[in-house]
């Protein structure tokens, strides 16, 4: 694994992050701010991930969606709560507060999506 700066990848998290922000700020319930922004975090995670690390896509795929599952049940054993950030506006957006079996779908469905993108993307790309 080697560090490095990808552009193309920090772009597309900041669209991404610009998205999520804009879901966040317009969208106070429903399926585009619950369950289309979980789709779309999963992949906005992803883009951070390879803005610095050359990794293949599959593990940092992978690498994302174990962080994803770890964040939903860390709502599910109440751990904003445990470490006392409850009221913590922030601290409530990133681990969330409630444990949704949806959101891990969202979430499976968004790096499917993004590793069959990257298939993709590799497979157009000319052989040198």
């Amino acid at each position: 694994m080697k560090i490095y700066f990808n552009k193309t990848y920090f772009l597309l998290f900041l669209i991404l992050l610009f998205v999520e922000t804009a879901i966040v700020c317009f969208f106070s319930k429903g399926f585009i701010r619950f369950t289309f922004g979980d789709f779309l975090v999963v992949m906005l995670v992803y883009c951070f991930v390879k803005s610095f690390l050359n990794v293949k896509p599959i593990i940092a795929a992978f690498g994302v969606l174990i962080f994803a599952f770890a964040v939903e049940f860390s709502q599910l054993f109440n751990l904003i709560g445990i470490i006392n950030l409850q009221n913590n506006l922030i601290a409530k957006l990133i681990l969330g507060s409630t444990f949704q079996i949806g959101d891990l779908i969202a979430y499976t469905l968004g790096v499917i999506t993004i590793t069959i993108i990257e298939n993709k993307v590799s497979y157009s790309k000319p052989s040198t």
